[in-house]
């Protein structure tokens, strides 16, 4: 009857407000979400690159911005919590600075904080009876705490995107210098020259072999991904998805293969030589590698991108401008962020260093992106691209580092003369002696408990594993169920827009038929036409919900209930 419809209509009018004042407050939640994205660093410059050249471009630039913040957080932790603690305990540096340091990374700087071997053993305490600062515990457990981070936030960030998408020195200068400025014009005997020649040429060659390795690998990790990227053009892929992510799994392999290669030197050869600072020499190779690869990731931008733009405008038109190289691009910031975080260990302030290579890279990408390449030829879906860039940064990049940290914390002898844990037979040495001390006070009783009970136990690892194992898979069953529930909603949807064709024609003959009637009385007949399309609207709801109910047990379970 008419009460009937009446306490239908005030009903469905409440739930209307309801809805309204959800959405209000979604709205006002989504102006606070871009006002604070404005306020974060360079959200104009991004916003430009891509409208102009699209998201898969901008997914580059957005993961560059996110490596660049490992590295901050890197640098303010190590620099808060060992080297300026170091600075208290430092002795002066003897050796005189040259500015060749700068392109080595030895000489000066092999006395000071960036490296290893500078680091004290000693308990740092200022004045006599107050408080000390044990460097070998803030070392170990500073870097530790570290990659804990970077684990647990790479774990949770490719879990929530994957749910999102898929469910010593030389006393001249620099070699331009002893070119230019260290001839002796008072020689004029033949032989003397010859000789005076071969002595110059000894010594750039003494200082050029430091820059030999770090060359070979940047023109190996520069030259043949330019070969992946002509090969894939060949090989004509149907989509550019294709395309990006077989060049990003060979440029994997390759980058796999030198940074394997190069840890199998560091850890088995230079770990094992005679050197009175092996991890010294570490620090100081990763240093050059990082600063040349800088080097070539800037030349590459003007010979891979600056110089075929001249050529396909002037010289071969028929090329055109060139596109970003997206896959190429990626894998060199996690062959850079991978040499980070493996020197981490060696040089505590290289995040700083990267992190000042990750801003000048930043703007140099996003010049040459502007003046020198067009944007994609081809639209295609990038809202998974984040998401792989994580993986390939966890999954080999950051498991690989963790291995081969692991293995220079345990296994590894520290060097005998130099950095915090001289003496001890493993880095991890100072953790056991540690707790050993702990062990004889009352109050810390706990702490030696859990360090041998939970910490140094294979059974709760083993536990620890299992049970990431079973919510991981019960995760991935959760992702599958709601895949599910999304087709069958989408058939739903498509169902109930029929159902509404349907009834809004039965709604529209019966009000036709209404008006061509001579003779309506009653209250009941009185019905407005509101009424009647609230209640149709409740109709075409329930009519909807019979139907999900009727679907598959489990995915319809309850939801007469709820609907009620």
């Amino acid at each position: 009857g008419i009460d009937a419809a009446e306490d239908l209509v005030g009903s469905l009018a409440n739930s209307c407000l309801s809805s309204s004042s959800l959405q209000s407050f979604r709205r006002f939640g989504n102006t606070l979400t871009e006002h604070f994205h404005q306020l974060q660093p360079w959200h104009k410059t991004l916003k430009i690159i891509g409208a102009e050249f699209g998201t898969s471009v901008l997914s580059y630039f957005i993961f560059l911005k996110w490596l660049l913040n490992f590295n901050i957080f890197s640098f303010l932790i190590n620099f808060g919590f060992i080297t300026i603690p170091q600075f208290l305990a430092a002795e002066p540096n003897n050796l005189s600075f040259t500015g060749l340091e700068l392109l080595t990374g030895a000489g000066y700087f092999q006395q000071t904080v960036l490296y290893y071997g500078s680091y004290t053993n000693a308990t740092i305490s200022k004045v006599e009876n107050s408080a000390s600062y044990n460097m070998q515990l803030a070392y170990i457990f500073t870097v530790g705490t570290y990659f804990v981070i970077c684990f647990l936030i790479l774990l949770f960030s490719m879990a929530r995107l994957f749910s999102r998408n898929f469910v010593n020195p030389q006393a001249r200068s620099v070699n331009a210098s002893k070119l230019l400025c260290t001839w002796d014009f008072n020689i004029t005997n033949e032989k003397a020259v010859k000789l005076q020649q071969k002595n110059l040429l000894t010594q750039i060659k003494r200082q050029s072999a430091m820059l030999v390795l770090p060359v070979i690998v940047s023109l190996l990790n520069t030259l043949i991904p330019f070969f992946f990227s002509w090969l894939g053009h060949l090989e004509n892929f149907q989509t550019p998805g294709q395309h990006i992510y077989v060049t990003i799994i060979r440029n994997i392999i390759l980058k796999i293969s030198i940074v394997g290669i190069l840890c199998y030197y560091w850890l088995n050869i230079v770990a094992t030589s005679e050197s009175q600072c092996w991890e010294t020499l570490v620090g100081q190779d990763i240093y050059r590698l990082v600063l040349v690869d800088f080097i070539f990731c800037l030349l590459g931008s003007f010979f891979g991108e600056f110089l075929r733009r001249i050529i396909g405008t002037t010289v071969c038109v028929s090329l055109g401008l060139p596109e970003f190289d997206i896959g190429r691009n990626v894998l060199d910031l996690i062959y850079a962020q991978t040499l980070t975080w493996i020197g981490i260990l060696f040089s505590p302030l290289l995040p700083g260093i990267q992190m000042i290579a990750f801003l000048i890279v930043f703007f140099v990408k996003k010049v040459s992106l502007m003046r020198n390449c067009q944007p994609p030829c081809k639209v295609w879906r990038t809202a998974q691209m984040m998401t792989s860039f994580i993986f390939l940064l966890f999954c080999p990049s950051f498991l690989g580092v963790l291995s081969v940290i692991g293995v220079t914390v345990w296994r590894l002898k520290p060097s005998e003369e130099c950095g915090p844990f001289r003496g001890l037979p493993s880095m991890y040495a100072a953790v056991a002696e540690w707790i050993q001390m702990l062990e004889s006070y009352t109050a810390w009783k706990w702490v030696v408990w859990i360090y041998h009970n939970l910490i140094s136990s294979e059974l709760f690892f083993f536990i620890i594993s299992t049970f990431v194992l079973v919510v991981t898979y019960l995760y991935w069953q959760i992702i599958q169920a709601r895949r599910t529930m999304t087709k069958l909603l989408h058939n739903q949807i498509i169902n109930a827009g029929k159902d509404k064709k349907f009834l809004l024609q039965k709604l529209q003959k019966v009000q036709r038929s209404k008006r061509s009637s001579s003779a309506l009385g009653g209250r009941g007949q009185q019905v407005s036409l509101t009424a009647q399309l609230l209640l149709f609207n409740c109709l075409v709801q329930v009519h909807g919900v019979l139907q999900l109910c009727k679907q598959p047990a489990g995915l319809g379970k309850g939801c007469a209930s709820n609907f009620i």
